[in-house]
């Protein structure tokens, strides 16, 4: 017994309409046009097909033109329209029968633009990795865990293959790595605590911007040490600012994400970065540099790694990059510090699984990390361009594209934003789950890549009637 997917059509009332699709589909394929922008040719395909969905050219239940039509129309390859559907089909808005077709999904069962809550408080990328793509890597990670040795108790830090291909995608995106100088860890949450850890026995303080990731305040936190907030520009962290703070805290570790700060979505450049670095220098002080959105780089310049090997701890991730479904940590800490970090690693949990390491490692061999960070980039300059127009947004910090996007704002305005925001269904981050030392946020981050393209268009126009509305402050 085959059992139908839910939501795919109702069978009494789509035969008809079937039928009658049959005898319009390439009329109706013939409307269809694909967008002149940057995106990927196999997602301005999807864009078109889906606004064609969206129009009500194919209702819900209506069989797709066949692949060759489509690919007849767009004048692109067949194997491009075969990706555009799979885009589609990751995110609910058609589904592939066998020997039958390709099918609109029915998303009014909650899968669709205008059910639920939207979540914008998650900096999730937009899945962008198909389930033939998906397949393929898991069937190169396959073989190659199963020929492991040991059953798969391997070098903690990962395998001398696993390690090379992570180094080699890193020293080709963004920065110059061997596979001695890194480990493969759960994340880069573990890498920061590693790097953390490490630098507790210099100091059990640690400085950073004004606001930050609110998975390293749990770090810092859970070491028993303590973040102090530095004051920052549109380009990160002032020079003059982090030196006072290193002489009077006598701090001896800065804690940084230089590309898309997490909230304040700045980009540090080349200029700035020497600076910083040259006051770390006077003070002897390590940075721990983390790059977990460093391949959304516009202005250019080596990392602090490249500069300062020596003084930096590297920390990266691929579930920003290519998919949250493979955590592969990246740390790279100073060839010093590398053995302390091996030990702690064993005593924390034996390293990555094997597994989820070969995963990583075969969609970067096979393309798919390359492909998946192309097309994340477009997707986040069209989210962001997006965000500026129905926000009435003045000039970007990272106008190239950037996972989410800042609005400065006071502090008790920002703590109204985000209450309002939830009350009438868009989840936001509360400001103060950002916030380093005494100093209440003054503004509120929203994460762009999560929500469908419609959907996050709803949500901004909801935030944008709040922003356009005075709320009395009662004290």
């Amino acid at each position: 017994m085959v059992t139908r997917p839910r939501g795919l059509y109702r069978p009494g009332a789509r035969c008809a309409s079937v039928c009658r699709m049959n005898d319009t589909i390439l009329e109706l394929t013939n409307t269809m046009q694909l967008a002149d922008d940057d995106l990927p040719l196999h997602e301005r395909v999807a864009a078109a097909v889906e606004a064609a969905i969206a129009a009500g050219q194919y209702p819900v239940g209506a069989r797709l033109p066949t692949h060759r039509q489509l690919a007849q129309q767009f004048s692109v390859s067949i194997g491009s329209v075969t990706r555009a559907i799979d885009a589609l089909s990751a995110r609910g808005v058609v589904r592939g029968e066998i020997g039958r077709g390709t099918f609109v999904l029915d998303r009014s069962d909650g899968t669709g633009d205008e059910a639920g809550p939207v979540d914008m408080s998650i900096n999730a990328p937009t899945p962008v990795i198909s389930l033939a793509q998906m397949a393929a890597a898991s069937a190169i990670a396959n073989r190659q865990a199963l020929a492991l040795p040991n059953g798969g108790y391997v070098d903690l830090t990962g395998t001398e293959r696993q390690r090379s291909v992570l180094a080699g995608w890193l020293s080709t995106h963004r920065t110059p790595l061997a596979a001695d100088e890194i480990v493969l860890c759960n994340g880069a949450q573990q890498g920061l605590h590693l790097a953390f850890a490490e630098q507790r026995a210099q100091s059990t303080l640690i400085v950073t911007e004004t606001a930050t990731y609110p998975g390293a305040l749990a770090a810092v936190a859970s070491l028993g040490m303590r973040m102090l907030p530095v004051a920052v520009d549109g380009e990160g962290m002032v020079p003059e600012a982090l030196e006072r703070e290193l002489i009077v805290s006598g701090a001896r570790t800065i804690y940084t994400t230089p590309v898309c700060q997490n909230p304040l979505g700045f980009e540090t450049g080349p200029g700035r970065r020497r600076a910083l670095l040259a006051v770390a220098a006077r003070h002897d002080a390590m940075i721990v540099e983390d790059d977990i959105y460093g391949f959304y780089a516009g202005k250019g310049g080596p990392s602090y790694k490249a500069m300062a090997p020596e003084r930096v701890y590297f920390v990266t991730s691929l579930s920003k990059s290519l998919t949250p479904l493979v955590r592969v940590g990246v740390l790279a800490p100073p060839a010093a510090q590398m053995p302390a970090v091996r030990k702690r690693l064993r005593a924390e949990g034996w390293g990555l699984p094997p597994y989820v390491a070969e995963v990583a490692a075969a969609m970067i061999e096979c393309g798919l990390a390359d492909t998946a960070m192309t097309a994340l980039r477009a997707e986040a300059k069209l989210r962001l361009d997006m965000a500026q127009e129905i926000l009435g947004l003045g000039a970007l910090l990272m106008p190239d594209g950037a996972p989410h996007v800042w609005l400065p704002m006071a502090p008790l305005r920002a703590e109204q934003v985000a209450r309002r925001a939830s009350e009438a269904g868009v989840r936001l981050t509360p400001p103060s789950a950002t916030q380093v030392g005494d100093v209440p946020v003054a503004g509120i981050r929203l994460c762009l890549m999560a929500p469908p393209r419609a959907t996050l268009a709803r949500a901004l126009g909801v935030i944008a009637r709040i922003l356009a509305t005075d709320e009395d402050v009662i004290v």
